[in-house]
């Protein structure tokens, strides 16, 4: 019950994350928002290396967490960022529903599982859905946010596919912070080179934003994630990432006002299915 506790904890603070990515991006430029949100975040998981006397990871962990900060520090910030310079957050959660797909290719890749034709024909069923409401619903209006958004929905699931493997040796949330502390030389040099001349004319909603982001999606909500997939599994909890598009579809609508057209619904719902059945088929 822990686990599953942790992983819906650990939802639920993803499922804000693109609404609040939206907010912060409106005032500050992609690059500068993605590096300073994993500098914040490489600061305080400093803090919980020390605190917590971790060791270090071994040399042959070191190309992982790269994979995994490529992934999850980089790749899914970055991209979900340009990505909502052209579409609404609502429209971008809908392809949230084909991570927990993406997780699962890279796991048969990396981990050579095997799963059955139906497991194939449901995950290409889900990602035909996600491409013909792409299409329909705007794709030709802004395809490179979309673009961006299947760009985003790869470098997480390889981020996540990486991460859950090396969890099981170092730990849910120690492998986030070396990640991020990896990272951090770099991230905090592209943040200072890539500010803004000046503050002056930033409103709150994006410092809320950015904050957000910065502990919540790139700290805190790995801690409960990974700890919820230790504890409880990674094909079983994993399946809590079913509950993100419908939690992000609800906070957009609530905190953003933003229109919630009954297509993305009906999508959402669809790939959700279609992801349930590629998990017990698998």
């Amino acid at each position: 019950m822990n686990g599953w506790i942790n992983g819906f904890l650990g939802v639920l603070i993803f499922s804000a994350s693109l609404p609040a990515t939206r907010v912060a991006v409106t005032d500050f430029d992609p690059l500068f928002l993605t590096t300073l949100r994993a500098s914040i975040a490489a600061v305080l998981a400093v803090f919980l290396l020390v605190i917590f006397r971790q060791t270090r990871p071994e040399r042959e962990d070191i190309l992982p967490l790269i994979f995994v900060s490529l992934g999850v520090v980089v790749g899914f910030p970055l991209l979900t960022a340009l990505a909502l310079q052209h579409v609404t957050s609502a429209h971008s959660i809908v392809y949230i529903g084909l991570l927990p797909l993406a997780t699962t290719a890279f796991a048969v890749l990396r981990a050579g599982e095997r799963p059955s034709l139906l497991f194939w024909v449901f995950s290409i069923s889900g990602s035909t859905l996600v491409f013909i409401f792409a299409l329909t619903r705007g794709f030709t209006l802004s395809p490179i946010g979309d673009f961006f958004m299947l760009g985003a929905i790869i470098a997480c699931g390889f981020g996540y596919a990486e991460g859950a493997k090396l969890s099981r040796k170092l730990g849910g949330w120690q492998v986030i912070s070396w990640a991020l502390l990896l990272s951090f030389p770099i991230m905090a040099l592209l943040a200072f080179t890539t500010r803004p001349d000046t503050f002056a004319n930033v409103p709150n909603s994006s410092w809320i934003g950015l904050a957000y982001v910065s502990v919540f999606s790139m700290l805190i909500g790995f801690v409960f994630w990974y700890r919820g997939l230790a504890m409880g599994g990674i094909a079983a909890v994993g399946q809590l990432q079913l509950l993100q598009p419908f939690f992000g579809l609800m906070i957009a609508a609530g905190l953003l006002r933003e229109t919630i057209e009954w297509p993305m619904v009906t999508v959402t719902v669809a790939v959700a299915l279609c992801v349930v059945a590629t998990k017990k088929l698998a």
